[in-house]
Formats: structure tokens, sequence, C-alpha cells
């Protein structure tokens, strides 16, 4: 079903050409493609503009497992890429049904790393036409505020959603902290928020070598005293971040908002909730309060691995990797504890609007 997000290719296949349509602005019935391949994840979305904001008309999202093992060899497994390339042909299917707009593809931590990422995209684009680059981590945390920006801006208290489309940066705090968990990092941005509601600036960001899959690799062993020493081992790399910045201080004062954008985030929101199944319209914008998140987590110890599996919010894909992104979740609240609004959007998100804003200012600069 189509979807309206709340926000103020290259190629179709292997031998077949992609043009972009042009036009000095967004009209409402372009169609954006974005694609995001990161370490745990390959996701495609495509959307439209609805006025000011963009209406979901087809989209996809697979676990892959590209950085399986990236850790102990520095290199892109021949398992993950074959896992990956199956689910890139999929997606490359779905964009040749749509008449596209413009195109970009994106790959993040995963691709960076390896010493074999640029002759796998190379790959990807002989055998899907799909042409990807790697972005830098900065970029990566630019897209993901850009794609958040509205619930930077937003309000909620503990235990309820906000307000989409309603901003009160007027008596709001000045200061944003966007976290983004990924597969093999973890992206965490300073954000300054306009006293305008929209304007926002990237201060500083950070990037942990730290990852759900990462993580994991790290500590393969689930023995008894391992989730703390996960939690530890993160909380190493904040300090520096909060001595440049003085964060838990503008906390306790009331001047920063935190925001929160992965699949841990939102399957600690969904358990909150008590959800029957993964709901994204109750999920996304949720505000989880402190206790609520530390108490879903006590709940995901106690499930266990099998619990999990079974879990309707979870699945047998994602079980393998939810407690480390719980100890990445954990070590930010103890850092900086706060309530964390919930986002379930994010670089995909913002990949789409920055197109959108550059198609409506005519800047379009085409490479087909």
């Amino acid at each position: 079903m189509a979807q309206t997000r709340s926000f103020s290719a290259a190629t179709s296949g292997k031998g077949q050409r992609f043009t972009p349509t042009r036009h000095g602005r967004t009209q409402e019935g372009e169609v954006f493609a974005a694609f995001d391949l990161g370490t745990n994840n390959c996701r495609l979305m495509l959307a439209q503009p609805a006025g000011d904001r963009f209406r979901v008309v087809d989209s996809y999202s697979r676990i892959v497992r590209l950085g399986e093992g990236l850790t102990r060899s520095g290199a892109l497994d021949e398992l993950a890429m074959g896992r990956t390339l199956g689910a890139l042909r999929i997606c490359a299917g779905r964009l040749a049904r749509h008449s596209v707009t413009r195109v970009r593809a994106v790959a993040t931590e995963a691709c960076r790393r390896a010493i074999n990422g640029e002759d796998f995209l190379a790959r990807v684009h002989e055998e899907t036409g799909l042409a990807f680059e790697i972005i830098s981590a900065r970029e990566e945390a630019e897209l993901a505020v850009e794609g958040c920006r509205e619930l930077l801006f937003a309000h909620a208290a503990p235990g309820y959603r906000v307000e989409m489309g309603i901003s009160t940066k007027t008596d709001g705090p000045e200061w944003g902290l966007l976290v983004d968990i990924g597969g093999g990092s973890t992206e965490i941005a300073w954000v300054r928020l306009g006293e305008d509601g929209v304007r926002h600036e990237m201060v500083d960001y950070l990037s942990l070598p730290l990852g759900v899959m990462t993580l994991a690799d790290l500590f393969p062993n689930r023995r008894p005293g391992v989730y703390r020493a996960m939690v530890a081992k993160v909380r190493e790399h904040l300090a520096e971040f909060e001595r440049r910045h003085d964060i838990h201080a503008r906390l306790q004062a009331g001047r920063v908002r935190v925001v929160g954008t992965s699949g841990t985030v939102t399957t600690l929101a969904s358990l909150d909730l008590d959800l029957p199944r993964y709901i994204r319209c109750a999920v996304d914008g949720y505000c989880l309060g402190i206790d609520s998140a530390k108490r879903a987590i006590t709940r995901l110890h106690r499930m266990g691995m099998e619990g999990m599996r079974v879990h309707p919010c979870i699945g047998a894909e994602r079980a393998t990797h939810v407690m480390p992104g719980c100890a990445i979740f954990e070590a930010l609240l103890s850092q900086w504890p706060t309530s964390v609004i919930v986002a379930d959007r994010g670089l995909r998100d913002g990949m789409i609007l920055r197109m959108m804003r550059e198609q409506t200012q005519g800047t379009l600069q085409s490479s087909f």
C-alpha cells in the first residue's frame, strides 16, 4: 500500500539503460528511487512527490548480511555477495516497472571497509546494471539527519507519538542528537536546530566502527557477562564526543532532542507498545522513555534466542543481531540518559528528499 511520508538509476537490468525524465521542478507523477546497500540489509524505496512530502509507491528490504565475516577477513565473502546480488536483481526488476525520474544507489560501511568493496560494486553493475557509489560516513550521517529532520523538531512525551507536521521549535531544544545503529557501524550526528523549525546544520558526527554485525563478530559467544562487555566496548568510543560537545549537561537542561533510527530502536518500541506484529505507523514518531527501553531490553534477555526467533516483531533472520543492537543502544543511554523519539525512516528518506529538492531547484546534473 502506498504511504505518505510526513516530511516537509541508472538502469533497470543488465543491458537496459534508463533515461531519466527532466523537469525544472518536481511533478506529482515523477518517481525517485533510492537504494541503500548496508552491511546487513539491502533496501530500495521508490517515491513520488506529494506536496511538501512524498508518497512511497514501492519498497523492498531484505537481510543479505553482506558484511558477514568482514571483521575477521577484511573482505566480502563470496556467499554474502551472492545473496546480495540475488536481492539486487529483484530490485532491478522492480525499478524496471516504473518510469523513474532519478535514481541514486549508495553503499555504506561494508563496502567502505572491504578490500574488495569496489570490485563487488563493479560486478553488481555488470550483472544488474545498477551503479552504486560508496559514500562517506559523514554523508551517511547527513542523509540520515535529512531523512529524520521532522522528528528532530517534533515533541512527544514518553509513551506517546509526536504530532506530525507540527513544529515546536520556538519553545523546543536548540540541539538534536541523531543515532543510527547500522549493521557495520553506528552513526551519531550532532545537529544545530534552527529557530524556524526547518533549517538545521550537522555540526559534528561520530562514526563508531561498531554495528550489530561487527559487534556480534567481536563477541561471538553468548556467555554470562558478554552483554555487559559489549556495552562497555561501545562506551569507550563515546567519551571524546561527549567531551567536545558537553551533551550530557545540555540534555539535563532540556536543550537536546534525541532521535533513534534503526531496527534495534523500532524493535524496542514495538515491545514497549506490545504490538502483535510490526506496525510502522504506531512506531515511527513514538517517544521511548528510558525506563521503557530498559524494560524492553530485560524482556529480550528473558526471551532468549528461541523466543526472539518466533516473536512477530523480530523473526529468525534478525534474532542473532538483536542483543548486540541493544548493547549499543544501552551504551548510548548510559552516556546520554534521555527518552528517544523512534524513527522508522532514515537514509533512503534523506536521499529521496534531497533528489526532490535538487529537481525543484533545477540543479539535477544527469550523467546519463
